[in-house]
């Protein structure tokens, strides 16, 4: 599968998401405290996003 969604942990100890296309990382969530709290930004992005408006500010 050419993207994903990583769990990682960052240097603060914090847990964060990133999702990557291919090996280049698209965007990464803020810093959760917990690893449920990483999923649940997964869950709410995969159940929210398809129907998000796209937004113009150019």
């Amino acid at each position: 599968m050419a993207h994903k969604f990583e769990i990682y942990k960052d240097k603060a100890g914090e847990f964060r998401v990133r999702f990557k296309y291919n090996s280049e990382t698209i965007f990464s969530t803020e810093g959760y405290s917990s690893k449920s709290s990483a999923q649940n930004a997964i869950d709410s992005i995969k159940k929210n996003g398809p129907g998000a408006p796209t937004e113009d500010n150019s």
